[in-house]
């Protein structure tokens, strides 16, 4: 069999069960969706780190021997997850084509560090998920690791990010970090999780396609012969025949067009563009000189910076206008916030003078 490579198509499709629970479900459920003949490279959980010790953590070593067997018969790549130095050594033992350091695994340097060792010399691919929490620096270290040890074929994985408050989706895509993360590293192909982000197959779509738009070069999808039943993220895994047609029905967008009325077009919005950023940070600037006066005036008069209630009141104003203003109430948020970070800085320095 060929080398496994990472770059030879777009877009890479890898799909398989969040675990392998038994041989007759893992072979079959890779058979199966082998022949739908849209995936590149089947997947299973071997070793799954819970959250709650006593929860299903894999079927260990038995498990790469399944894969083995699926991979004979299906003539398609493996792959799956590794989170310790030994559950490397054990997948490069089997033959594993494809790894990829977990979230929890990626927020440990250590362990990264005992990984990138491990597997030092091989010629394996190797994919990092993003970690756990919104944090783009221990992601770009988590390669960097793996690069200092002579690692060269690397692509990334967006799996979302778990951080405070409520979401539709299970872990917040935050795509602007995933955009950040492939701006650093251009060169390495970036797959994205839907099924981790959504954690309901609702939104499988969505998220999937959203990731095309933004020209991601693949996607990681969970599938199960009996979704229902599994012993691990059953709400998120589709059957091998929904599987096909979630994937007939991406569309993937292409880089660019050689089409010059685009290039005229685009460049022409562009401009309106410029014209209305220039507009939108003068005003800012003016906001902010407000800002600072209304620091002066609270720090001649001895009154704190801090005034909930005549902030609330504001998000509150601008946020029930969002459906006029064609804003999403998550934007007008993200927005409001990093504009009242920056007016408590200024109120702050005038404060100290």
């Amino acid at each position: 069999m060929k080398k496994f490579d990472l770059k030879a198509k777009r877009p890479l499709i890898i799909a398989g069960p969040c675990s392998a629970e038994t041989e007759e479900q893992t072979i079959e459920t890779c058979v199966q969706i082998a022949n739908t003949g849209m995936v590149d490279v089947l997947r299973a959980g071997i070793w799954k780190p819970r959250t709650k010790p006593g929860s299903f953590e894999g079927v260990g070593l038995k498990g790469l021997a399944w894969m083995n067997k699926v991979r004979e018969i299906t003539g398609l790549p493996i792959g799956t997850e590794v989170a310790t130095a030994a559950h490397a050594r054990a997948a490069l033992e089997f033959g594993v084509d494809v790894l990829w350091i977990g979230a929890r695994t990626t927020g440990n340097p250590f362990s990264v560090q005992e990984i990138a060792d491990a597997i030092k010399g091989s010629d394996v691919t190797v994919l990092v998920k993003n970690p756990m929490n919104p944090d783009i620096d221990l992601w770009g270290g988590a390669v960097a690791r793996l690069q200092n040890v002579g690692i060269n074929k690397i692509g990334l994985i967006h799996r979302g990010f778990s951080v405070y408050g409520t979401s539709r989706y299970r872990n917040n895509p935050l795509w602007h970090l995933a955009i950040e993360m492939r701006s650093r590293f251009p060169e390495m192909p970036m797959i994205c999780d839907p099924s981790h982000i959504a954690g309901n197959r609702e939104y499988l779509h969505e998220i999937a396609q959203k990731s095309a738009d933004l020209f991601y070069d693949g996607l990681i999808v969970e599938s199960h012969i009996c979704p229902d039943k599994a012993w691990s993220d059953a709400a998120q895994q589709v059957v091998p025949e929904e599987l096909k047609k979630l994937l007939s029905s991406i569309i993937w967008r292409q880089s660019t067009t050689d089409n010059p009325e685009y290039q005229k077009a685009l460049d022409k919005l562009r401009t309106e563009i410029d014209q209305i950023d220039d507009e939108l940070f003068q005003l800012l600037s003016k906001r902010m000189q407000v800002a600072e006066n209304i620091g002066r005036v609270k720090r001649e008069n001895n009154v704190a910076i801090l005034q909930g209630g005549r902030w609330n009141s504001i998000v509150e104003k601008v946020v029930s206008q969002s459906k006029k203003l064609g804003l999403s109430e998550e934007f007008l948020k993200v927005v409001l916030e990093a504009i009242h970070i920056e007016s408590i800085n200024r109120q702050n320095k005038v404060m100290n003078e």
